[in-house]
């Protein structure tokens, strides 16, 4: 049978997680508390070796019959949570042996938390600079990739009651805006976003991640938030998205990189590689990111 445990996640208390999907793979939360729990739970996984697996520890990974096995812990940005949901679904349906357990987060709280010493097999990020906070401690192996593409989209309640057409209504008295913190790659987006529109805005909170912000403005906390193209897409009829011009917009590139001494190095090779397999770009391509080469 193949190790599946649970771990307790410990999240930002505003970030949402979509129903019944507990189910299918566990996901650890950012804390050094829990990221030490999680190493406790998977301190048994080895990489390639194919070395045995103490008592009630999940299956390392193997090589035999050129398959994997065991759990591969992939530390994620928010953004990437229904992608990465649909693709280590998939993952885990082409190599039956296979785990998947994600960690969801902000970008500089999970580089973050690696820095500190929380184990996991991969590292995907949402900009470049917490990668860079990463590889530059030499906690990765190997160059990260850039496996995809995003932009910024301006995200209103449910038939724009406020009438927001540009970034420059987002200024106006009485807008309720939500942003990322500036340590968030959404929040040093949204910066950059305001800077080349020539506004001065001062929204009413800055969350830890940017599932944070859809949840302010999805409860009608706030007015407007500066997102993803694929958050807005993600949200359905519970919001709308206003487009920002092109002259104003900000284009994030999505790094991936394996994590050094990481518990499952084999899994975690072949996660990558199907993350940027035409399987996994077209999953991405479905939920709104754009291909890396664009």
């Amino acid at each position: 049978m193949r190790g599946r445990e649970s771990l307790d996640r410990q999240l930002p208390d505003d970030h949402v997680v979509p129903a019944g999907r507990g189910h299918r793979r566990g996901r650890i939360g950012v804390t050094v508390g829990a990221c030490v729990a999680a190493v406790s739970v998977l301190a048994a996984c080895g990489s390639s070796g194919g070395a045995s697996a103490t008592a009630g520890s999940p299956p390392v990974a193997t090589v035999g019959n050129g398959q994997v096995n065991g759990t591969v812990i992939v530390f994620a940005a928010a953004s990437l949570t229904n992608a990465f949901d649909k693709i280590g679904s998939q993952f885990e349906k082409a190599h039956p042996g296979v785990s998947v357990k994600f960690n969801y987060a902000g970008s500089s709280s999970l580089a973050t938390s690696i820095k500190q010493g929380a184990q996991a097999d991969v590292f995907a990020s949402a900009d470049t600079t917490n990668m860079k906070t990463v590889t530059g401690a030499g906690l990765a192996t190997g160059e990260p990739t850039i496996f995809a593409k995003n932009k910024l989209e301006i995200l209103v309640d449910k038939g724009n009651p406020m009438n927001i057409k540009s970034v420059s209504d987002l200024a106006k008295p009485g807008v309720k805006v939500a942003v990322c913190a500036a340590s968030v790659p959404c929040g040093k987006y949204s910066t950059e976003i305001f800077d080349k529109a020539n506004v001065t805005v001062k929204p009413v909170t800055e969350e830890t991640s940017v599932t944070g912000v859809v949840t302010k403005v999805t409860l009608g906390e706030a007015d407007a938030g500066i997102v993803y193209v694929t958050d807005v897409k993600a949200a359905g009829d519970k919001a709308t998205g206003v487009p920002i011009p092109a002259n104003q917009n900000v284009v994030a590139e999505y790094p991936i990189v394996e994590l050094k001494d990481a518990p499952n190095s084999t899994a975690a090779k072949s996660f990558m590689q199907y993350v940027n397999s035409p399987a996994g770009q077209k999953v991405l391509d479905s939920f709104g990111f754009l291909p890396p080469g664009s």
